[in-house]
């Protein structure tokens, strides 16, 4: 498989020098009226299906063209058409410039509104791969950008972040240590800069969204991002990068609970000639909660490089230290046994005085672009992350029916490490009418977690519990912990079985094959996975799988287009079958489909899309086994399927919207014979049926109050589920939730001031699930009504 693999990578990389005759070129750039270089710009030989995409340098080559008289057309969405008329001669080069306008409208709108928020991108970052339009990719993806990021004052990954994409649901978590995001039915992955930096359960620390650029989710399985991971889909973190320009802007924010938060973002050339650029994002941060006791301070300091060494290479070195100290974060969680919602939402258990949980997160990252012609590219980059963590976690031993509890507290020390390298190749190239876009990459990561949580303290007693009706705080009867530290952390995490580690690789072959002038776009691509993994200090388990994604693109028009796709991913699991056989991986099958169009010129887009996603070889205790035994049968098929819409954009000039809509159902839709624990249509637990959002800005354009705006926004869930387990009684359901937000705002070219009321209802709003091991119900609140203001200065 691999050398087959490997055959077709060879054959697709030689196949331009393949094509040979007695030809000519044409090449040139291609510019907005601005004179800033026009980047996906399409050029295209009229009444042929031959052409390419304008790089990012704004230039362009069409070889191999035989000699004649051509019309060469450019065009982009928001820009006006080209057409120019050429000569190709045999063995010549014509060089054909074009300069793209916008209409008169566009061009007023863009002085009038220089800083109007942009709350759409029709373009994803390089670190998706697949240098195309959204509105050509035969997938869901949405795409969070910086202004909705600053109008909605978001500070961190876990701060409401998911209204903005339909169905994303955040569940059960550990408060802003790490951002657990389900979609589709399950937990998504999280990726940075195009890497997959999930390492456990419990991370990644949730980035912190001054040193964000913006925020892509890619819906489902995406076979050119990975193979290995939830089916369900994955978000992907952006940075800050250099941007040419010599700009800054410091803020200040403060609110309720008393935050307290500064950042310094400076972009800026460090050479004359602008080849060696720079981008340095600072900040800092204390923050307390709703539930006393609790806090989370935080520091940044993500320091960026880039150097373009010659105008087809460039060189970019990223850092990010991201230092975290807070109270113990199992204090989140409440229990009781008589249902959910029955305590006070300022309520918690944790006593003052618990030592604090401290985090050192190292990332680094190493990129390098280089454009073989103008279009052919090669990228690869090097990602090395370091997190360590000590402290500990809350989690009662025992919850009684009268509302007295144990309260434990578990070490948790942690060290992760995870080297990742990419390597990927875009390209273009046609053969006859067929416009070929080519992507092929290998994939490499080494990923090891280590975390104690071996050692535990009691902090009450049988007849001094901690009672929840009228709780005592303070230093608790069996005082506090104090672990030890003093072995490595790896010696530790053995004796504990908090070991996992994960080795993979993976090539990946894409050809997106473009028919009628590149309306019709056909996708054939595969994906062959080598994994290594444990878990928990079990053994190393190998798997390894090819995965075929086929998707279809059809351009109703310029504006529409509607998609099919069909794309898969894989779970490795450890575990022994009674039967005697291998384990085999969950798969999980996506078939999708979906319209998209850009209205008004790209100022604002739509995407409905249905999926049905199937997920098969899980495993589940055998019932006809003893219980010591950890034998295992295949459970059945899983189902999640539904509906998405979602409309992000500037529908006027004064009036941006977000709004998104997702029906989500998941359920068992297969049982083995003799699986007791579950029956075919039992609900799957981690999302809820109907999610609804919605995020509207306005902002007025001229007159005294010209900058001054308002923002208003909602979260509407319906038909939740639990995270984990299902309550046992059914009336204890989590009941639907509905939170207010709005705000007002004024900016001008250098400043912006920004203030935000969240939960307007002051609502009681929580998630949580059933705990049968303590027979008890556990939930998480979120604050009650709290504010925001941040004063920004752009210099």
């Amino acid at each position: 498989m691999v050398k087959s693999l490997l055959s077709s990578i060879a054959l697709f990389v030689l196949l331009p020098g393949l094509i040979l005759a007695q030809t000519g070129s044409i090449q040139g750039t291609v510019k907005t009226s601005d004179g800033q270089p026009a980047e996906f710009v399409n050029i295209v030989i009229k009444g042929t299906g031959k052409g390419v995409t304008a790089n990012k340098n704004g230039s362009y080559q069409l070889k191999n063209i035989s000699p004649g008289s051509y019309t060469i057309i450019a065009s982009f969405i928001g820009l006006e058409k080209q057409e120019q008329a050429t000569q190709v001669t045999a063995g010549g080069i014509t060089t054909l410039d074009f300069v793209l306008k916008e209409s008169a409208q566009v061009l007023q709108e863009v002085v009038v509104s220089a800083n109007a928020n942009r709350y759409q991108e029709s373009i994803p970052s390089q670190s998706l791969r697949l240098n195309a339009p959204i509105l050509e990719i035969p997938q869901n993806i949405q795409l969070v950008t910086r202004s909705v990021l600053n109008d909605q004052q978001v500070i961190s990954m876990s701060d409401g972040l998911v209204r903005n994409v339909s169905g994303a649901v955040r569940m059960e978590h550990w408060g802003d240590l790490y951002t657990n995001i389900s979609s589709r039915g399950s937990q998504i992955q999280a990726f940075r800069n195009g890497f997959n930096v999930v390492n456990s359960y419990w991370g990644p620390l949730t980035e912190d969204m001054s040193f964000v650029d913006h925020i892509e989710f890619v819906k489902g399985p995406a076979g050119f991002m990975l193979a290995n991971g939830d089916p369900s889909g994955l978000y992907n973190v952006v940075t800050k990068k250099p941007t040419g320009q010599t700009k800054g802007e410091a803020s200040l924010t403060l609110g309720s609970f008393d935050l307290y938060r500064s950042a310094l973002d400076l972009d800026g050339k460090l050479t004359q000639d602008g080849k060696l650029l720079y981008r340095l994002n600072l900040s800092a941060q204390n923050k307390k909660s709703h539930r006393p006791y609790e806090y989370n301070n935080r520091y940044v300091v993500a320091p960026v490089l880039s150097y373009q060494i010659t105008d087809k290479t460039k060189l970019t070195f990223e850092y990010t230290y991201q230092h975290a100290n807070m109270s113990n974060v199992g204090s989140y969680y409440v229990f009781a046994a008589d249902g959910f919602g029955t305590l006070p939402h300022n309520f918690t258990t944790l006593s003052p005085g618990l030592p604090a949980t401290n985090i050192h997160d190292h990332s680094f990252f190493a990129n390098v672009e280089h454009y073989l012609s103008n279009t052919w590219k090669v990228t690869a980059q090097l990602a090395r992350f370091n997190y360590t963590q000590q402290g500990s976690s809350m989690w009662p031993t025992v919850v009684n029916p009268d509302g007295t509890m144990i309260r434990g507290v578990n070490s948790w020390d942690a060290k992760s490490n995870m080297t990742m390298g990419q390597v990927f190749l875009n390209g273009e190239v046609t053969t006859g009418p067929v416009r070929h876009r080519i992507l092929t990459g290998l994939d490499m990561a080494n990923k090891e977690y280590f975390a104690d949580w071996g050692q535990s303290h009691a902090l009450d007693t049988v007849g001094a519990e901690f009672n929840i009706y009228a709780p005592t705080y303070g230093t608790p009867v069996n005082g506090f912990p104090r672990f030890d530290h003093s072995s490595p952390i790896e010696e530790r995490a053995t004796v504990a079985g908090g070991t996992m580690d994960q080795r993979y690789s993976a090539l990946y072959l894409q050809d997106e094959l473009g028919f009628l002038d590149n309306k019709v776009r056909l996708t054939l691509a595969g994906r062959y996975t080598n994994v290594r993994q444990s878990e928990y200090g079990g053994p190393l388990k190998s798997a390894e799988r090819f995965t075929p994604r086929v998707g279809l693109s059809v351009s109703l028009n310029k504006q529409t287009s509607a998609y099919a796709l069909y794309d898969q991913a894989f779970i490795p699991q450890n575990g022994r079958l009674s039967s005697g056989g291998t384990v085999k991986p969950i798969t999980g099958n996506n078939l999708e489909v979906g319209i998209k169009r850009d209205w008004a010129e790209g100022k604002w887009n739509s995407t409905i899309a249905i999926y049905r996603i199937l997920k098969n070889n899980e495993l589940t205790a055998d019932p006809n086994s003893p219980p010591a035994s950890g034998l295992s049968m295949v459970l059945g098929e899983k189902r999640a399927q539904g509906v998405e819409f979602d409309l992000r954009g500037r529908l006027t000039k004064e009036l941006s919207l977000i709004a998104n809509y997702a029906y989500t159902d998941s359920r068992v839709t297969k049982v083995a014979e003799g699986i007791t624990a579950m029956k075919e249509g039992d609900i799957v637990p981690g999302y809820a049926k109907h999610t609804t959002n919605a995020w509207l800005n306005y902002r007025v354009s001229k007159g005294v109050l010209k900058g001054a705006g308002v923002s208003a926004g909602f979260t509407y869930l319906a038909g939740r589920e639990t995270y984990w387990e299902v309550s046992p009684d059914p009336t204890q359901v989590l009941p639907d939730y509905f939170k207010l937000d709005g705000g007002l705002f004024w900016e001008n070219d250098h400043i912006r001031i920004t203030a935000n009321v969240f939960n307007i209802l002051d609502k009681y709003l929580y998630s949580g699930s059933y705990y049968s091991w303590l027979a008890a119900y556990n939930w998480q609140t979120e604050p009650g009504r709290n504010f925001r203001m941040t004063v920004a200065y752009k210099f």
